[in-house]
């Protein structure tokens, strides 16, 4: 007889995160304590060190990025964890991250904005700033899970992506996700550490493909001479900020990258019949809301609903598909209107939208609100 693979846990999602990190093989972490965030950052001390791994805790989140860049290059998994504030200090090197290929993970446990904010209450309001606050022509990888499991799923499923495209991942969670504490089922046995792929001695910094034609990474200390630069470079790091040719090709490269990567970055769930008179796309906390709407019986109208655990890349093909079975389409989030801008964008008018918006003191959007909206759009 096997033995069984499989723990039941009864963590809060900030802790699941931690725990997913330390499974997939994270050994590096850096960061600086911020609310809803901190939890993450406590545990990562405590077993890090434990485990031959590294905690740092840097004097800003300014400096916490720019520790796990060092990081994943000295040759770790590396990640952060932080929130609204926090994040908006990241972005310029979140860019340095995208324009130099570096795989790391950024967790960001979403509360009220902005500035301070409400910083002990749930907001869904950095969506927008997750996929462009950096500047420049990029793409993002953003993740959002609804639940503590999904916590530790997403955070696994971050490094592997972020590995396998050598690239920044952003795992967008919110108070609400991170403080829950809920049943997580663990299985061993599917939970596989991730193994860093590093180029051999003489490839080129930015030239060395894999069989998925992805870059693959050198690292410090294995007898490469590496040049890390943000600026424009070509594939043996040599900065070239006048020459167009180099820059086209760099920037088409590392963005193509990631759009022809949509078939194992797309992550979604729909739930309900074929066709309905309304349906609902939300993420995050809020779909837990929905998900509750959805197993209250004899509930009219007929609702198809689609939740989203990939939102960057937004799945516009998918997305344009759910709006053919329904009639009506309601978008329910924790901030002033953002998702409903995408869906509006690939839906093209051909189905209403209709927004569901709700902000400050950590108030959840309830089920009989989504109710009460579709009843008046009727």
């Amino acid at each position: 007889m096997s033995p069984n693979t499989k723990s039941i846990n009864f963590w809060q999602g900030n802790q699941a995160c931690a725990e997913a990190a330390i499974a997939a093989g994270c050994r590096f972490f850096a960061g600086y304590p911020i609310t809803p965030a901190t939890e993450i950052a406590e545990i990562m001390a405590q077993q890090l060190p434990r485990i031959g791994g590294t905690y740092i805790q840097m004097e800003d989140e300014i400096a916490a990025i720019s520790a796990v860049i060092g990081g994943a290059w000295g040759g770790s998994l590396a990640m952060t964890a932080t929130s609204g504030p926090g994040f908006s200090l990241m972005q310029e090197n979140i860019g340095y991250a995208i324009m130099t290929e570096t795989p790391c993970v950024i967790v960001n446990v979403q509360r009220v904005g902005p500035s301070t904010g409400q910083a002990t209450k749930a907001a869904q309001g950095d969506l927008m700033q997750a996929r462009w606050g950096t500047h420049g022509d990029h793409e993002m990888i953003v993740l959002t899970p609804n639940s503590p499991q999904e916590m530790y799923e997403l955070t696994f499923r971050a490094f592997n992506l972020s590995e396998r495209l050598r690239h920044p991942v952003i795992l967008l969670s919110d108070e609400v996700v991170g403080h829950s504490r809920e049943r997580v089922v663990v299985d061993s046995s599917s939970d596989n550490p991730i193994r860093r792929r590093f180029a051999k001695e003489g490839d080129l910094p930015y030239g060395g493909i894999d069989s998925d034609g992805h870059a693959i990474m050198p690292k410090f200390g294995d007898g490469h001479n590496l040049l890390i630069t943000g600026s424009t470079h070509d594939e043996q790091g040599f900065r070239k900020t006048s020459d167009s040719e180099t820059h086209n090709k760099l920037i088409r490269r590392i963005t193509t990258k990631i759009r022809d990567a949509s078939p194992i970055l797309e992550d979604f769930v729909i739930s309900g019949p074929e066709s309905a008179e309304w349906g609902i796309i939300s993420f995050g906390s809020t779909s837990r809301s929905v998900e509750e709407l959805m197993m209250t019986k004899n509930v009219k109208p007929t609702l198809r609903t689609m939740r989203l655990k990939t939102v960057w890349p937004f799945p516009d093909q998918a997305v344009r598909d759910f709006s053919k079975t329904v009639d009506k389409i309601l978008v329910p989030e924790l901030n002033l209107g953002q998702m409903i801008g995408e869906v509006s964008r690939v839906v093209r008018d051909t189905v209403e939208v209709i927004p569901l918006s709700k902000i400050g003191g950590g108030r959840m959007i309830e089920p009989d609100e989504l109710l009460a909206t579709m009843n008046r759009g009727e």
